[in-house]
Formats: structure tokens, C-alpha cells, sequence
């Protein structure tokens, strides 16, 4: 059923939601003796599992050795309430009150309703199951209408369309503010109040990157198009061209992705009939690239262009060279590279960034620019006019090469800018020149995060002022927890005090939130 055409007087929301795979008894003897991975997001629901049942609770059950006897059988059907939405975005509910506590983990639901699920997979003092039907909706906060994807409630891509994006962003400072609580092992008092959640412009059409997938022909079906008992110019019924299932390993086939830019959708129908005409040349999977490129850069970088004379079209090619304009800057890069999905929020999150940098309560601020995880040069080039001097630092040397490459673009005077490709743990060796007291350092790192050399060598550095950008605000938590605390240990007296905390929301209708930290060296 398509969720969009429910309204708001509704007392019920049937949830279309297919048969899950059993699994076997071995799997779940192996799967007893796993334990999340720190950081993870396992180890994320984790503590929002215990948050929800309470420590003494979680101790008990511990102790008893009974944290992974599950109350319910592998598609047993069961009525709960929602509680609370993990960090992930998904629904947790207390099991009713005739089992022994545990908690349900299920999609696309909000606190208040009373849902019908289907247990599928059981972990520990936490069973997952797939959403059946909302039987009694908040309608306080869902408001189904909203949805502007046929397939909501099925993709696993978005998990907050039917909220409003007040909502959504509130949600966000939540999970900023439980990722601190939980990860960062700081005294409550020296965390400041999370700020809001910095907006995005786009909250539909803003992704400039997809990446949708299918599978090759199955044996079957292939000697049957071989025997020509299969009509080969139809799209066969097991063709699906899209994105994962929720819950499941499956491909939903989609025709359209509501939030990636039109650029995007337009070029997504012929490519997918291309795929349909040929599917039998295909022998195995495919992960398709679609990325959002403006055609060519203007002659003159100088004056920017009305978006009626920028062209935009999709690349296509990993290998091809992917361009963006962030305000004024121009970005190049091969289509396989990293860069911020969504072009819509990069001007408002470098500048939140500078203005962290040089808070206006400041006279003079640093003169140099450390840039660390630096990829294409997107907060270098940005922040170079307010820096004498910026040195990026990026592992991938064809990164590298695109930063360097793209500073001459942006007719950057020569010398200002400097790339070096090598091991961010290494970063320091190389501006050991800079003055640290005029020196500030921004920190971009993957999800998993900073490592312990890097932060070694960050204290002992001692620049004035640390921004760290993450997608990950819980390894984000971890890092700063430990800078702080290496900084009191070894800092001679100085130490680093967690400043500001804000998130940004780089993707509307989802439950990633991006985070913002800064941190003062006193």
C-alpha cells in the first residue's frame, strides 16, 4: 500500500512487509557469542536497548545468563508500544508485560503508536521485526502525507518522511546529545548544550550522488531466455533496479528516488531501460554510479553564473570527472571520489565552520590552516582567503591531486595551498612550522573515525583551535572524549574545552545526522 495516501484521520496503517528468511539453529548458537562491535552501529542500539530496559534490569538479566533467550519465536506476531526511536531511527517497544523484559526493533514507527510487528532475527535482549501495521498512530507527529516516495515504508534509504522537518531536525540534536552521554566519557558539565540542528535548504531533490544496483540473471531464467520460452524485450518479473529492501538482502526495484536531485531522476528512466534491453549480456550484479555534474566550468570563474546558465548532467562513469560549485568555488573529481552529497548545506556548514574559527568575540584569530582528511579540498579552498597559509593532508593521492588541481582552478595565489598525500597520524611532521598558537585544525575523518597516533600527535601540537566535522557523531564523541583527556594529562597546565556541539542535517528524511565540534585550547 502506498503510505502517501493515508490520511491523518486513518486509525490504522496496514504495512506491506514480506516473508524473512529462517535462520538456522547454528547460526543462532554463533550469533549468541558475537558481540557488537564498539562504536558500531550495534554497539549504538546497544545502548539505547539499555537506556529503555535500565541498568538493573539489563544487570539482572546478565547475571542470569538469560540475554539472549528471546521471549518470542521466529515470526511470531505480537502487539507492542512504542517508547523511543534509536540513534538509528528505528522504533523501540518494551515486549508486552507477560514476557520477560525485552525490547522490539522494528521500522518506520514513532513513539506513542501502538504497532503490530512480525519478529524475524533475535540478538540480545532485543528482538528485530518488520512492521505489519501502525494500529494506533501519533498523530501528533505522523502525518503520512508528507511522504513524497511511493516506496516509503519499503526502502531502507529515508526513515522520517511522514514527519515534519522540525521534527526531524529535533530528532537529530537527540541523537548528538545520547552520542556524548554514551561515548565521549566526559563529566556531564563540561558538555555544552547541543545546539540546533543547523537545516538543510534541500529537504527533497538535495542528494547529488545514487547508487542503485541489480542482480544478473538467474541460471533459470537465463535458459529459459536461451530456449526462447522467455520474452526478452519485457522486464522480467525478477529484474529489480534500485535499492535495498528494509530488513531484508532484497533489491527494491525503483523507477525514481524523490530525494536525489531531478538531474539525477531524469537520467535514471533511460538508464534503466538500457539495463532491461540488454540484462542478459549482464553476468553478474551491478552497482550502478549516478552523480550530479555541472557540464563544464564557466570561462570566467569569476562572476558566478545563474543556475538557468549552469547545465547540469549525470555522470555516469567512475572514472569520469564529476564538477560542483560550492558559492563561488569550484570542485573537480573522478566520480568514484568522496564528496558531501548534498551541495545544498555546503555553504552554510563551511561557513558555520569559519565563523567557529574567528568568533567575532576575537580580535585577531589564527593565521594558519590545518586540514586534515582533506579529500578534494573542500574546507581548504573554502576558508583559504581567511588563512595566510592552509596545508591539506589526505591518504588517497589521487585526492591529492584533485585538491592541488582544483586550487589552480580557483586561481589561488601559488604557494597558499599546499597537499600533501600520507597517513593523517603523520600530519604534524609536516607543519611543524606552522605556529601553534596561530594555527587552527579541522578534522574530516571517515566514519570510523580519528586514531590514537593522530590524537598523540594533535596534543602535542597544541594548535588553538580544533573544529572536527564528522558523519559519525558517536566515533566523533569517542575522539573528542579522548583529546580532551590526553590534553589534561599532558598539556603542562593547558587543556582543550569542548566549546560549541551542533549538528547539520546533510540528509532530510533520513536518520544520519552530521556533527560539529569545537574545541579551544585555554
Amino acid at each position: 500500500m502506498d503510505e502517501s495516501n493515508v490520511t491523518k484521520e486513518d486509525t490504522s496503517i496496514p504495512v506491506v512487509s514480506g516473508p524473512s528468511k529462517k535462520v538456522s539453529k547454528s547460526a543462532k548458537r554463533k550469533q549468541k557469542r558475537i558481540l557488537p562491535e564498539p562504536y558500531s552501529s550495534e554497539d549504538v542500539l546497544w545502548r539505547d536497548i539499555v537506556a529503555l530496559l535500565g541498568d538493573d534490569t539489563v544487570d539482572h538479566a546478565l547475571q542470569q545468563g538469560t540475554e539472549w533467550d528471546s521471549p518470542f519465536d521466529f515470526r511470531e506476531e505480537v502487539e507492542v508500544e512504542v517508547s523511543t526511536l534509536s540513534s538509528n531511527g528505528d522504533a523501540l517497544a518494551h515486549s508486552p508485560a507477560s514476557s520477560a523484559p525485552w525490547v522490539i526493533v522494528a521500522p518506520f514507527a514513532l513513539p506513542g503508536e501502538r504497532i503490530r510487528v512480525r519478529v524475524y532475527r533475535s540478538s540480545r535482549l532485543h528482538s528485530f521485526a518488520d512492521l505489519l501495521e501502525v494500529v494506533s498512530p501519533n498523530l501528533d507527529l505522523r502525518d503520512s502525507s508528507r511522504a513524497k516516495c511511493r516506496y516509503f515504508g519499503q526502502c531502507s534509504g529515508c526513515q522520517y518522511q511522514m514527519l515534519s522537518y522540525d521534527t526531524q531536525l529535533g530528532i537529530k540534536r537527540d541523537v548528538v546529545i545520547k552520542a556524548y552521554e554514551n561515548f565521549s566519557n566526559l563529566p556531564k558539565e563540561t558538555i555544552p548544550d547541543v545546539l540546533p540542528t543547523i537545516a538543510s535548504p534541500l529537504q527533497y531533490g538535495y542528494r547529488t550522488k545514487i547508487t542503485p544496483h541489480f542482480e544478473a540473471p538467474p541460471k533459470k531464467a537465463r535458459k529459459e531466455a536461451e530456449s526462447g520460452s522467455a520474452n526478452s524485450t519485457d522486464k522480467p518479473s525478477w529484474l529489480k533496479i534500485g535499492f535495498n529492501e528494509i530488513g531484508k538482502r532484497t533489491v527494491l526495484d525503483i523507477e525514481e528516488c524523490p530525494i536525489a536531485t531531478p538531474v539525477l531522476n531524469a537520467a535514471l528512466g533511460p538508464i534503466r531501460e538500457d539495463i532491461i534491453k540488454n540484462i542478459w549480456g549482464y553476468k553478474k550484479g551491478v552497482s550502478l554510479l549516478l552523480r550530479d555534474s555541472i557540464e563544464h566550468l564557466p570561462s570566467d570563474i569569476s562572476s558566478t553564473p545563474s543556475p538557468e546558465d549552469e547545465k547540469h548532467i549525470c555522470i555516469t562513469n567512475h572514472k569520469a570527472t564529476v564538477r560542483e560549485r560550492v558559492d563561488s568555488t569550484y570542485f573537480e573529481f573522478p566520480g568514484h571520489s568522496f564528496f558531501q552529497n548534498n551541495n545544498s548545506v555546503l555553504v552554510p556548514l563551511t561557513s558555520y565552520v569559519k565563523d567557529a574559527i574567528f568568533p567575532s568575540s576575537k580580535s585577531s584569530g589564527p593565521t594558519h590552516l590545518v586540514d586534515a582528511y582533506c579529500g578534494s579540498g573542500l574546507f581548504s579552498l573554502m576558508l583559504a582567503p581567511h588563512f595566510d597559509t592552509v596545508a591539506g593532508i589526505e591518504l588517497s593521492a589521487e585526492s591529492i591531486k584533485s585538491a592541488t588541481a582544483n586550487a589552480i582552478i580557483n586561481r589561488l595565489p601559488q604557494g597558499k595551498c599546499s597537499f600533501l598525500a600520507g597517513d593523517a597520524a603523520n600530519i604534524f611532521s609536516t607543519v611543524s612550522h606552522f605556529p601553534p598558537d596561530k594555527t587552527a585544525l579541522i578534522i574530516d575523518p571517515p566514519r570510523k573515525g580519528s586514531d590514537e597516533p593522530f590524537i598523540e600527535q594533535l596534543v602535542r601540537f597544541a594548535c588553538s583551535t580544533v573544529v572536527y566535522v564528522s558523519c559519525n557523531v558517536h566515533t566523533q564523541a569517542r575522539d573528542i572524549g579522548m583529546i580532551i583527556e590526553r590534553m589534561e594529562q599532558k598539556g603542562g597546565g593547558r587543556k582543550y574545552v569542548l566549546e560549541s556541539l551542533r549538528g547539520f542535517d546533510l540528509f532530510p528524511q533520513t536518520a544520519h545526522v552530521e556533527s560539529v565540534a569545537v574545541l579551544r585550547l585555554v
